[in-house]
């Protein structure tokens, strides 16, 4: 333990997995250690046994639920879109040779009480029972802008420079309405709140036609992709990547206590009375509590069913989104689900969520809108947890912690988070153009 390293990462969640194997990539010597005896850290995977450890205190889930170990139940459930983020990263990265993906049956939304398929394209929008008439003309309208908008072609442009028009004023220019808006933003470009309606609108236009593009990539029903026996595989395969490069895995390492020079800069990291020296270290909340502050909390449910999510045509996979005005809430809540198409459980059961951020105590309560969605569940464990940001320096102290992951069930935050550190830590960008059909053989077995 006692060289030293250029990176130090703590914690074997997502996030830093992908750093790390990043960080190795780009030719740096990195340490990984996790107090933990198994990867994953937050955004673990677990079987049935443990899970009924974790939530209901003893080992000894009913047998009728089938085999413990056909269950992976991934602890942050997410989806990735084909065209999106991580699958560029996984990409860039070489990862997905480690991993065979899946595409997703099924994208909807929920309005007025019911739950209906997302229409990304103009064909689509013509088709779906979500608008009038007038609506869907108009909205087709606005679809084709949006398919045909190229940044750097100003004839696709219609005279808007995205830039300074804010995402409300070219959706009134089109005349759309308030409940289209909610599936636009919320369903289609995946905004959190509705904070973007008032920000420049390019990014809420690339959001869109990230959508659109990923949704034509597969045949799917959906613009999402799962890894097959969930994303527990994830973690594992950028640990594979990051030793192929020369990087040093340490699991079940307990305390690691970060240790700090005079001017308070972190210089290495102590587990069991030996320290490995380090310039940079890297880790998630839990590892350094005094330099994050806490943001809010996450409430979820986590059910095991015997069928699919009603109304969403038969769907194995799924995510369903609730935007938050149609809740009368603050911010959106999200349905996943998954079963054992993608090898997450044994044949015949579904692993579904529902995920929030909190906005009360009472998770049964403030869940129910999603809850109630799902028809009947064999088990339902409800869970709360905290979410953190560091409110520290980096350029001071040298350590580079992640945020806690947020409720969305798909990755397009988390990723934006890595891309971010990754500047920080490297005081470069990470150049993610690359041939997306890499990742497709896998997606297609």
């Amino acid at each position: 333990m006692d060289e030293e390293y250029d990176v130090i990462v703590l914690g074997t969640g997502l996030k830093e997995c992908i750093l790390s194997g990043l960080l190795s990539v780009d030719g740096l010597k990195v340490l990984h250690m996790d107090r933990n005896d198994y990867y994953g850290g937050e955004s673990t995977s677990l079987n049935l046994t443990q899970l009924w450890k974790r939530f209901k205190g003893d080992d000894k889930p009913p047998e009728d639920l089938g085999s413990s170990k056909e269950y992976n139940v991934d602890m942050i459930p997410k989806f990735m879109m084909a065209n999106g983020g991580l699958v560029r990263v996984l990409i860039h990265t070489n990862v997905t040779k480690y991993l065979n993906f899946k595409a997703v049956d099924g994208s909807f939304v929920y309005n007025k009480g019911k739950i209906y398929k997302v229409p990304a394209t103009d064909v689509e929008a013509l088709k779906s029972p979500l608008m009038g008439l007038f609506e869907k003309r108009r909205a087709r309208k606005f679809f084709i802008y949006v398919q045909d908008y190229e940044e750097n072609d100003p004839k696709s442009h219609e005279g808007l420079d995205l830039n300074k028009v804010t995402a409300r004023q070219v959706i009134s220019k089109y005349g759309l309405e308030d409940d289209t808006i909610d599936f636009i933003g919320h369903a289609l470009a995946l905004h959190i709140d509705d904070s973007y309606l008032d920000e420049p609108a390019l990014d809420f236009v690339k959001r869109m036609k990230l959508y659109a593009e990923s949704l034509a990539r597969f045949e799917g029903g959906s613009p999402y992709i799962y890894p097959l026996y969930g994303l527990g595989e994830l973690p594992q395969a950028f640990a594979r990547l990051s030793a192929v490069y020369g990087g040093t895995y340490m699991l079940n390492k307990p305390e690691c206590k970060v240790e700090f020079d005079g001017s308070g800069k972190a210089i290495g990291v102590t587990s069991e009375g030996e320290t490995a020296k380090c310039k940079k270290v890297v880790c998630d909340p839990s590892y350094l509590p005094d330099k994050v502050k806490k943001v809010g909390r996450v409430a979820r449910a986590i059910c095991i069913m015997s069928h699919p999510i009603p109304d969403t045509h038969n769907s194995h996979s799924v995510q369903v989104i609730l935007p938050q005005k149609q809740l009368g809430r603050k911010s959106d809540m999200y349905l996943f689900c998954c079963s054992y198409a993608h090898n997450v459980a044994p044949k015949g059961k579904f692993i579904a969520f529902v995920s929030t951020i909190a906005e009360t105590d009472t998770p049964e309560v403030e869940l129910k809108p999603g809850t109630d969605l799902l028809g009947p569940v064999d088990e339902i464990f409800y869970d709360i947890y905290d979410r953190y940001i560091p409110e520290n320096d980096s350029e001071a102290d040298h350590c580079y912690i992640s945020t806690s992951y947020d409720p969305t069930t798909h990755f397009e935050s988390t990723v934006n988070d890595v891309l971010a550190m990754y500047s920080k830590i490297t005081g470069k960008t990470l150049d993610l153009t690359v041939d997306l059909s890499a990742a497709s053989a896998a997606a297609e077995e």
